[in-house]
């Protein structure tokens, strides 16, 4: 009777990543695969011709921002999100979302908040779905005129994000009341004085031309006053004291969601104010501006959310704003 020798043989890889990978972490190591789902692969070269609608530019164009950056892969996500962890992430946070929905609902909570609460509260959050839609548009923007893999993945995930929160908005708004809030806080979006400041602050970056300052513009300026503002002092404080603590179950994506994407938004200013004193002056400079403009479109807002507290609340989102800034190397 034979007899089968099985022995374990151990084979050694040739490499251990990519060639275009190993240019950028040093030599031939093994690579995590953040590293080999991002460096490396912006196109350089082999166009076939310069855009008949931009023929100032190649179809990939880092000179299409002011920020001048010698390796763009230094704007690396601190989370180290490529496409498989962040559709994980992203649906552990939907579920947790699902779980809440089921609470409320099985509890009626919704239904035992008052007239004013509920009013107060698709008052304020259906005309930020529109708000959401063009932070969609925007980071899609980056995504296809900015460079790099590294901020251009990124971008491409936050724009579903926010896509993600405007269905978000609008699953609270019909669960909330009928069908016909959602077309009321579009009126309002669309002709309420209150709102049109930053209505017009919003379309304005729809057609900005620079990458990285619609990236300071949406992603650090705009969310990061507006999200403090809504969903903590209105949703979190306000409401919640009034009997509105399933707005705040049904809006807990939000915070959360910032939070953890203020992290990538700092690390991508941080390094592109590092890389010289030229792009420190044009990043504090855009922030600046963009974050004068934004509290002015957000005080009316402000004024409808939280009354006579309105701007109390504001200069105080501003305050932490201004601190979070500085802690990046930038003095507004």
């Amino acid at each position: 009777m034979s007899s089968i020798d099985l022995q374990a043989k151990e084979i050694k890889p040739a490499r251990n990543t990519f060639t275009h990978v190993a240019k950028h972490i040093g030599g031939d190591k093994p690579a995590t695969r953040y590293q080999e789902a991002t460096l490396g692969l912006q196109p350089t070269q082999n166009f076939h011709y310069r855009p008949t609608w931009d023929p100032q530019h190649e179809i990939y164009d880092a000179s299409r921002s002011a920020i001048k950056l010698a390796d763009w892969y230094v704007l690396k996500d601190p989370r180290q999100y490529y496409y498989a962890n962040w559709t994980i992430t992203r649906a552990r946070q939907h579920e947790a979302v699902e779980a809440n929905y089921s609470f409320v609902d099985s509890r009626g909570l919704l239904s035992r908040m008052t007239d004013d609460v509920r009013e107060s509260a698709c008052k304020v959050l259906m005309p930020l779905r529109h708000v959401a839609w063009a932070g969609n548009m925007n980071n899609t923007f980056i995504c296809a005129y900015g460079y790099g893999t590294a901020i251009t993945a990124a971008c491409n995930f936050h724009a579903m994000d926010h896509l993600g929160i405007a269905q978000y908005l609008t699953r609270f708004g019909l669960a909330a009341d009928d069908p016909s809030i959602l077309d009321a806080g579009k009126n309002d979006w669309l002709n309420d004085p209150r709102w049109q400041v930053l209505r017009r602050l919003v379309e304005d970056t729809l057609v900005m031309k620079d990458p990285m300052e619609m990236f300071v513009a949406q992603n650090l300026a705009l969310d990061g006053l507006l999200y403090p503002l809504i969903y903590g002092s209105f949703v979190d404080e306000h409401l919640t004291l009034k009997g509105g603590t399933a707005v705040a179950m049904l809006t807990s994506f939000m915070p959360e969601w910032h939070d953890e994407c203020a992290r990538w938004v700092d690390a991508v200013v941080k390094a592109c104010a590092a890389e010289s004193d030229e792009n420190k002056q044009i990043v504090t400079g855009w922030i600046q501006a963009w974050a004068d403009r934004v509290q002015a479109g957000l005080a009316p807002v402000a004024e409808i959310a939280l009354g006579e507290h309105g701007q109390e609340a504001l200069a105080e989102v501003r305050t932490a704003f201004n601190a979070r800034v500085a802690k990046i190397g930038i003095t507004l």
